[in-house]
């Protein structure tokens, strides 16, 4: 019996240290020979991993761009398939784009086939949990991740992966019977469209953060002006008192 496909996992983190810890707990987390935390002849990981979402869904539009390929050139579809990615496992804390953000961008994409995001924090904010989830996220894990949680995530991406080689099969079956009108029948809803989505989410989410950022900036401002005007009113106070000798009348009883 042949080994198993390798699940491809994208890592978001902004922290170098966490990045590397999480890749080298996939990647020798192979699950063949009976090994612990793995059944036998379970696949390996192949991860890729980025510092920011930002670059995760450049990354992941390159990688629609490739399906559109495999679409129009058979020739293509090898190379496509090595790009796909099966899961992805980001950070929720990150700088400009969170794994929140990341995590509503990709479903925004209403692919038939989505691909599932796994978010992780070293924080157990309940809070925080179900908002992931409910927005999409197939889990939730506490960092640092531990062998354990590898199954999790080899189950999370168990479903897409089943439904990548029946859609795989069922193209190949059907690729002799298409006709040159079923192929522009099916160009009308293309990847490129999707990434062009992506694209527009991006900036969306951008946006949403620098507008977050001013508004948190102009609380501030407000609190620290209000801060200051109480202060000069009670220094008025002060000197209205001592010019009414009110304040030395005081200080000699």
């Amino acid at each position: 019996m042949g080994a198993a496909a390798a699940v491809r996992v994208l890592v978001v983190d902004d922290s170098p240290v966490d990045r590397r810890v999480v890749e080298r707990l996939l990647r020798t987390h192979c699950g063949g020979g009976g090994g612990a935390g793995g059944g036998e002849g379970a696949a390996p990981f192949h991860v890729t991993a980025v510092d920011s979402g930002k670059k995760a869904i450049e990354l992941l539009a390159l990688r629609l761009e490739g399906r559109r390929r495999k679409q129009l050139s058979p020739s293509a579809a090898s190379d496509a398939d090595e790009q796909a990615i099966d899961i992805v496992l980001t950070d929720y804390c990150m700088p400009e784009m969170t794994g929140y953000d990341l995590l509503k961008a990709i479903k925004a994409l209403g692919s038939p086939n989505p691909i599932p995001v796994v978010v992780m924090s070293s924080e157990n904010e309940p809070q925080r949990i179900s908002r992931c989830l409910t927005a999409g996220a197939e889990d939730f894990i506490l960092k640092p991740l531990k062998t354990n949680d590898v199954q999790r995530i080899r189950k999370c991406s168990g479903d897409r992966r089943c439904n990548n080689v029946s859609s795989s099969s069922s193209r190949t079956k059907t690729k002799t019977k298409l006709s040159p009108s079923d192929h522009t029948a099916k160009k009308v809803a293309t990847p490129e469209q999707k990434t062009s989505h992506l694209a527009g989410l991006l900036a969306m989410v951008m946006n949403a953060s620098s507008l977050e950022v001013s508004v948190s900036h102009y609380f501030q401002f407000v609190f620290k002006f209000i801060l200051i005007a109480y202060a000069v009113l009670c220094l008025s106070q002060l000197l209205h008192r001592w010019s009414n000798g009110s304040f030395l009348s005081l200080w000699s009883a």
